[in-house]
């Protein structure tokens, strides 16, 4: 019996940890990375969202990478898990800004990248001596593409937010 395909695998590169001149090539590549028709109401353009999060301490964006390019993006946050809707900004990291590029959506990379986001907010929490216990995301009740590939990744669906705007949203949660 032939065996299922394997989960591909997306590689999170911290930005902040790069020097200068790799992460000046993966922001370029973050340049090229563009989104769905549409998916412009649901996240920000990729390489400002980068470039903002290499701006503040709180957070820690990356560029989520696949045979050696860049296929998205996505950025954890420390104390900022209300923006989602959470009851408190400190027992969960906040995921924002995840986005893949749209010549590369469908092939499982999304679930792959929420995945390995929550490794790395485990990470991050060990490595800071933070407080969370897992990762906290909104996503847009009209992106019912992207609430499936969360839900592959073992996050669960914690109630309506009403915050966004661009619509309800559905808090997805996955501790670590």
């Amino acid at each position: 019996m032939a065996r299922p395909p394997a989960a591909p695998h997306v590689w999170l590169i911290p930005l902040k940890d790069l020097d200068d001149d790799a992460r000046a090539v993966k922001l370029g590549e973050l340049a090229g990375v563009g989104l769905g028709a549409g998916q412009d109401r649901f996240v920000g353009e990729p390489l400002r969202m980068a470039l903002v999060g290499l701006a503040e301490e709180s957070r820690h964006p990356y560029v989520l990478d696949v045979d050696g390019a860049a296929v998205g993006a996505a950025t954890l946050q420390s104390g900022a898990a209300r923006s989602a809707g959470w009851a408190d900004d400190d027992s969960a990291w906040l995921l924002r800004g995840f986005a893949i590029d749209r010549r590369a959506q469908g092939r499982g990379y999304g679930t792959a990248a929420a995945t390995g986001a929550v490794r790395e907010a485990a990470r991050l929490t060990a490595a800071l001596g933070g407080t969370q216990r897992g990762v906290v995301l909104s996503v847009n009740e009209a992106n019912p593409a992207g609430q499936a590939a969360y839900r592959k990744a073992g996050f669960e669906d914690r109630g309506q937010y009403l915050g966004g705007n661009a619509g309800p949203q559905r808090i997805m949660y996955r501790g670590f």
